[in-house]
């Protein structure tokens, strides 16, 4: 920090003196490494080898250009019981701060990663899901037809996003403003369920 002001001000006849603040986007200076995150693909394709896993790679790239640390991920197939353990498992680890899960939040007979999250979490985040619908479906209107959920298990977060690398990005360009935040909270919720 300078210790002395570099220019002076004329403000209505007044001279101030001002010390310069820096502004700098808060996404390019701020490290969340601190916050570590799982990946976890829902898709019955992708799970026989059948399809690359696209849109899990967007949400890896997408984090690591925000500099969180992925230090877990995982492909399943469309099965809700599987999706249900491999969520209560990282977040019960107390090694995960954000589940990040990518596929079946649509109307799909075998889309029910929404209805897994819900059966593990100790509660809803709806705002999150709520505030990424209303600015994405400026983008596309397909975005009123998703079932994702938000919720907080033992104190990590988990957040469904679409099954398109396209729609990760757009998703998580709008949670990115409050996941900072909100993963800073759950710090003093972590390991200790909530009913």
């Amino acid at each position: 920090m300078l210790d002395k002001p570099i220019r002076n001000v004329i403000i209505a006849g007044a001279v101030l003196q001002v010390t310069p603040i820096i502004m700098v986007n808060q996404l390019m200076t701020t490290n969340y490494s601190k916050f570590r995150v799982a990946i976890l693909t829902s898709s019955d394709a992708g799970s026989k080898g059948e399809r690359d896993d696209t849109s899990g790679d967007a949400i890896s790239e997408f984090i690591a250009r925000h500099l969180f640390e992925e230090v877990a991920r995982d492909l399943l197939p469309d099965e809700q019981n599987l999706i249900e353990n491999k969520l209560a498992e990282w977040c019960d680890s107390g090694k995960v701060d954000l589940v990040l899960t990518t596929g079946g939040t649509g109307l799909g007979p075998r889309d029910v990663t929404p209805e897994a999250t819900r059966k593990v979490i100790d509660f809803e985040v709806p705002g999150l899901t709520e505030a990424i619908r209303i600015k994405t479906m400026s983008l596309t209107p397909m975005a009123m037809l998703s079932r994702a959920v938000a919720g907080v298990r033992m104190g990590t977060l988990i957040l469904n996003l679409p099954g398109s690398p396209k729609g990760v990005v757009e998703c998580l360009e709008v949670a990115i403003e409050v996941l900072p935040h909100g993963l800073e909270v759950l710090k003093g919720r972590r390991g200790h369920p909530s009913h």
